[in-house]
């Protein structure tokens, strides 16, 4: 049995920094409002509809939730004020897309390299080759906690502004220090599954659904299928460690709450379903964020790619 391959041609480092980099560019001025809108339902606590509510209640209860001060506001206003963190979100994307799309491969490579023989073994040679792109996505979301800081600061603008006031960014990180780690630990756990689901699942429905080879070969169309797939899959498992995440770093700067208070308090308070709280809207509107990022990035990297091979040809 031939060990197993990675379903990818090798593309160069440059490719994968420009491509990735470019999916994340595309993929933060496409959704950040619809990021902050997620961001916000998962942090609010209050049940928004039922408790006796009519419609009307429960809709401006919905409204405040999502649009915070500008709720009474022109469409324009409450529109933009969706925006909050763009500058974090700008550094925090970019760097987590170029890090996440395109450290995936090399993280692939390596272990293609050194255990694709292991891989082939132990699950058979297709089935190897989606494992393997699981197993460094999965990886990859680990090492990802490296980023926490600048997520930490961005999910804080859009969630508790007031934790920002009178205060510049440099300020922020001398004040904060390790305390913008705070929650490293979630993040790793909703990682770890999350990455494995996202590659995995892509790999997946590209090897068995669409029977590639090369998985560089896929079209558009495929690439699009493919990542919804992964991403459907990653959103789903993560969704309780993510909504343990993210009330972590909504809180104030000067009001910690640990994970497992936290994990307490919402089986005691708010049942078992709360850790899937917004999950639909989250698949719905941030599923689309994760498949477009994820869809470009497969586009880019290999069009870079051909882009820079072909210019060498042409100076040789």
């Amino acid at each position: 049995m031939s060990p197993v391959g990675s379903g990818k041609s090798k593309e160069s480092g440059t490719a994968r920094l420009l491509g990735s980099g470019a999916s994340g560019i595309l993929e933060l001025f496409t959704f950040h409002p619809v990021d902050t809108v997620a961001k916000r339902l998962m942090s609010n606590t209050d049940k928004i509809f039922g408790s006796g509510q009519t419609m009307t209640q429960s809709l401006g209860k919905l409204n405040q939730v999502i649009f915070r001060d500008a709720a009474n506001r022109a469409t324009v206003s409450k529109y933009l004020s969706l925006f909050p963190g763009l500058g974090y979100a700008a550094g925090y994307k970019v760097a987590q897309r170029i890090y996440k799309f395109g450290g995936q491969p090399v993280a692939r490579d390596f272990l293609e390299h050194h255990y694709g023989q292991a891989f082939t073994r132990a699950f058979g040679e297709r089935n190897g080759k989606a494992m393997l792109h699981a197993t460094a996505g999965s990886l990859i979301g680990i090492g990802e906690v490296a980023l926490l800081p600048l997520d930490v600061l961005k999910i804080k603008r859009q969630t508790n502004p007031e934790a920002f006031r009178g205060r510049g960014l440099l300020r922020i990180v001398g004040d904060e220090g390790m305390a913008l780690y705070r929650g490293a630990g979630w993040t790793m756990l909703r990682n770890a599954p999350g990455s494995f689901a996202l590659f995995g699942g892509s790999a997946f429905v590209k090897e068995f659904v669409f029977g590639l080879d090369n998985y560089n070969n896929a079209t558009f169309v495929q690439n699009f299928f493919a990542s919804i797939g992964g991403a459907v899959a990653s959103l789903t498992v993560s969704a309780p460690m993510d909504v343990i995440k993210t009330r972590i770093q909504a809180r104030s700067f000067d009001s910690p709450e640990s994970g497992m208070t936290i994990l307490r308090r919402m089986v005691q308070q708010e049942g078992l379903s709360s850790f899937f709280k917004g999950l639909t809207p989250k698949i719905l509107v941030v599923g689309p964020k994760l498949v477009f990022g994820f869809t470009m990035a497969q586009m880019f990297i290999p069009a870079f790619d051909r882009l820079l091979k072909g210019s060498k040809a042409d100076q040789s």
